[in-house]
């Protein structure tokens, strides 16, 4: 059994294989280590005979609030990616897009079980997943429009459709579970005390299919949707988000977050004017 410091992995049932990322105190920020432990753990289940299906959950009260932005990001990636010298930013996206399609190619599904939060870098891990099933209450959102810059992987259009991804990208705002659902960015909602039971039936269904054939039929899925250009579309975004980082209003939010101020404060302003994420008050 592997020892990780960052994720739990476990075997819930035969042919399934299940991750916990497990840094419940952070809201399982996604530092380098925790991203390079959870493609440890997929690529060693994608080549053990005995697994069929992976699941991806969460410790705690979310699924994740995203990329660790109190670590340094820049250090110690789990894969090697050229840097783009005079280009902020661009490296960054180029390199977490590259991981989240290595999830797309793995030849066994994976599935996300998303609770709580569901935010920025942790909305795309989830992309890279194969079926995606969420509590009605979870929150899924990119605040990062706000205030840094577009999604380093730019997904909306492709999973909700132009108008529901407009509105996401133009406010920030975050989807509940049955929304996400309905635009198409999950694959259903339940109430949260059934999620797991709910995912764990719904593994079991895809680890009734012989993965010789079950490789062909999640790559079937993939070739329509690279032919309509979904890899080079998601691709061409990382230079807006580049650019993003030349803004003023970037600029200004950066110097705010690594100031003596902190995350949180800057977090709060930025959400305070929609009451919302951190902000929004119990009811």
């Amino acid at each position: 059994m592997n020892t990780y410091k960052f994720i739990i992995v476990d075997e819930p049932d035969k042919y399934i294989n299940r991750i916990t990322l497990n840094r419940p105190e952070k809201r399982n920020a996604l530092n380098n280590q925790l991203r390079g432990e959870v493609f440890d753990a997929l690529e060693k289940a994608d080549m053990n005979k005995e697994i069929r299906v992976t699941i991806i959950k969460g410790a705690g009260t979310c699924f994740s609030a995203g990329y660790d932005l109190g670590s340094d990001l820049r250090r110690d990636r789990p894969w090697f990616t050229s840097p783009e010298l005079g280009l902020r930013s661009f490296s960054w996206a180029r390199h977490v897009t590259e991981g989240w399609f290595k999830m797309w190619d793995m030849s066994k599904p994976i599935i996300a079980q998303v609770h709580g939060y569901c935010l920025a870098g942790a909305s795309e891990m989830v992309t890279g997943c194969d079926l995606v099933y969420v509590a009605d209450d979870a929150q899924i959102g990119y605040p990062a429009v706000r205030s840094i810059s577009p999604p380093d992987l730019q997904y909306p259009a492709w999973l909700m459709g132009m108008r529901a991804a407009m509105e996401y990208m133009l406010t920030g705002s975050s989807l509940s579970g049955k929304e996400a659902a309905r635009v198409g960015w999950a694959n259903r909602s339940f109430p949260a005390e059934i999620l797991e039971e709910k995912v764990l039936e719904m593994a079991r269904s895809v680890a009734n299919i012989p993965p010789d054939l079950q490789i062909l039929n999640k790559r079937s899925v993939h070739q329509a949707m690279e032919i309509m250009g979904i890899r080079n579309a998601l691709r061409a975004g990382h230079p807006f988000v580049s650019l993003a980082h030349y803004t003023k209003s970037n600029e200004e939010f950066i110097r705010q977050m690594y100031s003596g101020e902190g995350l949180t404060k800057a977090f709060s302003e930025r959400d305070g004017k929609w009451g919302d994420y951190r902000t929004k008050k119990s009811p």
